[in-house]
């Protein structure tokens, strides 16, 4: 009984050294553009970006639409 109780105390404490090395070691690559990105996707600051674009590129088609009546008209 009482490992379980050692590797519930250590555990925490490897994924923090490990998760250090990482990305100290992923500091201006690829594999930190990927980490950065998946971080972005969890937290869900992706979804909000693209979402933002939407309004965008629909506020844009709008703009565009009522361009195009006032030529006809």
């Amino acid at each position: 009984m009482t490992w379980i109780k050692k590797t519930f105390k250590t555990w925490p404490l490897f994924f923090v050294l490990l998760t250090g090395l990482v990305l100290a070691g992923c500091e201006g690559s690829d594999s930190r553009e990927k980490i950065d990105d998946t971080v972005k996707e969890f937290s869900g600051q992706k979804s909000l970006e693209r979402m933002d674009q939407m309004k965008k590129d629909i506020d844009d088609i709008n703009k565009k639409q009522v361009d195009r009546l006032k030529e006809i008209e």
